[in-house]
């Protein structure tokens, strides 16, 4: 169908907050050392949103700003905010309404998306779907984590885990065949409900004294079970979106992985027959920023990705739900860096 809509990536972007935690502050605060953390999962520091009274909207604010400033979009334009996030603002309003407000999006219909790591994965197949009836032609799929907010400052196993971070996309309609978001593959098992969960602020057990006593309102991860089914799920998607796209090892440019470990990261290429100079690895700078790692390391990598270039994404996270997108990269990123 020669008029045929497509979504494509025009821009990215992203936000990290300035402040940084260390290893070494982290020596300080439980027991652990830089060495168990590097061996175990890779990190090195993450960044941590230190701003009172400020949260995820903050974060997303900052990365939408800079999107519609490089891109010189008018805010206005934008038809929708589709917003990827774990750790919300508020149960309501939506954090994408106050995104919306706060950058002149007054146009725009936004919603959350929340379905763990890979939630800005979902977030960019329903933009592309939306794109795709030819009603909608620019929105913003965003993915914002404070995830420091979620994290217990006593527990060892994940305090070392996971960063604070927001990543953004400029999705566009396109008549240009080849390019844009391509395929998506997405499960969701169910069998991981008790190794990564939240046990409390929700609907089944409300927020009480006893509920903040126990430390039930922080991430509780069962590090073993995450990390075998991690590298199954990521793995076996990303085979499955490239064999029916008809993509050999060779074929990709780039693997775009969740930042959540780096064992798994390296693993999951090693599965792929993939070399590691072809894979987007970041976790040493900014540890997990769960559904925000993907879009940051898009933003990172701006400057070397080409119009053309084949990329598969792919993440894994709590349900268990994991998935894999085979997106083809829509203009020069250098060029785009130096406007």
């Amino acid at each position: 169908m020669p008029d045929a809509m497509n979504a494509v990536i025009t821009a990215v972007s992203s936000y990290l907050p300035e402040d940084k935690l260390t290893n070494e502050d982290l020596e300080k605060m439980v027991d652990t050392s830089d060495e168990w953390i590097m061996t175990r999962v890779g990190i090195k520091e993450r960044r941590i949103l230190n701003k009172p009274h400020e949260g995820a909207s903050y974060l997303a604010t900052q990365a939408v700003l800079r999107l519609l400033e490089k891109s010189g979009v008018d805010p206005l334009t934008i038809e929708g905010i589709i917003l990827a996030t774990n750790t919300a603002d508020y149960h309501f309003p939506s954090t994408s309404s106050i995104v919306a407000y706060n950058t002149g999006c007054k146009n725009a219909f936004t919603f959350d998306l929340v379905s763990a790591c890979p939630s800005w994965l979902y977030a960019l197949e329903t933009g592309a779907n939306y794109i795709r009836t030819g009603r909608y032609k620019r929105l913003i799929v965003v993915a914002t984590e404070k995830m420091s907010a979620a994290v217990d400052k006593e527990d060892r196993s994940t305090i070392p885990l996971f960063g604070d971070g927001s990543g953004a996309a400029l999705l566009e309609a396109s008549k240009e065949e080849g390019i844009g978001v391509q395929d998506a593959l997405f499960r969701t098992d169910g069998v991981g409900k008790e190794h990564l969960i939240m046990l409390s602020g929700g609907s089944v057990s409300p927020a009480t004294a006893e509920t903040v006593a126990r430390h039930e309102h922080f991430v509780l991860q069962d590090g073993q079970h995450v990390f075998k089914y991690a590298i199954r799920g990521m793995v076996d998607c990303c085979k499955k979106v490239m064999q029916r796209n008809g993509l050999t090892n060779e074929d990709i440019n780039w693997v775009v992985p969740h930042q959540a470990n780096r064992r798994i990261i390296d693993m999951v290429a090693s599965l792929l027959n993939v070399n590691e100079k072809k894979v987007m690895i970041n976790i040493e700078k900014y540890g997990n920023t769960s559904s925000a790692t993907i879009p940051i390391c898009l933003a990172e990598w701006e400057p070397q990705l080409k119009k053309g270039d084949k990329l598969i994404l792919t993440s894994f996270g709590a349900g268990y739900t994991y998935g894999s997108v085979y997106l083809v990269w829509g203009y020069d990123g250098a060029a785009a860096q130096n406007k």
